[in-house]
């Protein structure tokens, strides 16, 4: 195996293509989606209806550009390169929080210019390329507590805090899910796991308490109809939103929530937009497209053939699942609103930029393993105990 790793001894397949169609297709709904639920927002902030919707479109042509430059690549070269990535992702992370652009309470943004940035969103993917890079080069260490648990609590403890200070609290949690994830699959035991679980509930507990606004949002998804002009304003004005739509919908355009009654109905809410103006139809069929977007995903981990591409892939397909089901879940009174967008749907140029690169990093893996028997043998879910017996051999 070790010598198989050497790059360039690999002959590169055909890249996923079931994949590759469905980011394009959840691309284009998107596009049609921030047109949509942005023209009024964008009329009243900036004299120009399609003031999203056209840099959505820039975006989308930027992202494209790196997901086929990742597709092409051997996904494998990002493993040295693993550090200096993940150091510039914390420089930018530290860049936000000391000399940020401040836009409605949060400093998330970096602007050169008229180009603004949120690095947040490439630290993700940033995190997930160190991460697995590590969990690769551990070994048996992983599974104990100064080799494995602490380092892992020092790297993403890192990321977390920075991403707090912005603050960002949907954010933290997508990047909490990812790694965890990961750190699971990599053979993490059940004591890590619990240690893991109580020092995160305790980290929520707290978060709640010094930022009243959290404790607002879960007082909200109790009681909204307690404070239906205050607290409760995001969570009942989604719902009635996608109680108008109906089964069928209203008509593209003609949703009533966009004129200031969802918040931000171009980029949170855009899911409760959809549902009011396509209906119950359209928002089973975006789940639909994710779930399949989780079976490729994990499909292409468990072909990959070696630990650290089955590490990306897996970190990179939790990463989107994990934020569609916060983004749809917070919008359908699920769970308390986060405020993360909806992947490939929201508007958001350096989030869309961001997952679209990570894709292209998936797709290069898809093309190194697809119909080639792969890490796990061609076994499609293989289970915990293979995978991490696996890693041990490789």
């Amino acid at each position: 195996m070790a010598s198989a790793e050497r790059t360039g001894e690999w002959s590169a397949g055909r890249p996923d293509y079931a994949l590759l169609g469905l980011t394009a297709l959840l691309t284009g709904i998107g596009i049609v989606a921030v047109w949509s639920s942005s023209f009024v927002i964008g009329l009243v902030r900036f004299d120009d209806p399609h003031y999203y919707v056209t840099r959505q479109v820039i975006w989308a042509t930027f992202g494209a550009i790196l997901m086929f430059t990742a597709m092409k690549m051997d996904y494998r070269k990002l493993r040295p390169l693993a550090f200096p990535i993940m150091v510039v992702a914390v420089l930018m992370l530290v860049a936000v929080v000391t000399i940020g652009e401040t836009v409605n309470g949060a400093q998330r943004w970096l602007a050169v210019g008229p180009l603004a940035v949120q690095p947040a969103e490439f630290a993700k993917p940033a995190t997930i390329v160190y991460v697995a890079a590590w969990l690769a080069g551990r070994g048996d260490d992983v599974r104990s507590i100064w080799g494995g648990l602490v380092p892992f609590i020092t790297i993403v403890g890192v990321v977390c805090v920075l991403t707090m200070l912005q603050p960002s609290l949907g954010t933290t949690a997508i990047i909490l899910v990812i790694t965890v994830t990961m750190f699971w699959v990599g053979g993490a035991t059940l004591l890590q796991m619990a240690t893991l679980s109580t020092l995160g509930i305790g980290a929520v507990g707290a978060m709640a308490v010094l930022e009243g606004y959290r404790l607002q949002r879960l007082t909200a998804f109790f009681n909204a109809e307690g404070d239906p002009l205050g607290n409760g304003f995001q969570t009942l004005q989604a719902m009635i939103a996608l109680g108008n739509g109906g089964i069928g919908g209203l008509g593209l355009g003609a949703s009533r929530g966009k004129f200031f009654y969802v918040p931000e109905s171009h980029t949170d809410g855009v899911f409760a937009i959809i549902g009011e103006e396509l209906g119950v139809v359209a928002t089973v069929s975006i789940i639909a497209l994710f779930v399949i977007f989780m079976a490729r995903g994990y499909r292409i981990a468990s072909r990959a053939r070696d630990p650290f591409g089955f590490y990306i892939a897996t970190g990179i397909t939790t990463w989107v699942i994990a934020q569609a089901l916060l983004n749809a879940g917070g919008i359908t009174r699920v769970i308390p609103l986060t405020g993360v967008p909806l992947p490939f749907l929201s508007s958001g140029g350096s989030a869309l930029a961001a997952i679209l690169l990570a894709i292209g990093i998936l797709l290069s893996i898809s093309r190194h393993g697809n119909d080639r028997g792969g890490f796990f043998d061609g076994r499609p879910q293989p289970s915990r105990r293979d995978i991490v017996r696996k890693r041990r051999e490789s």
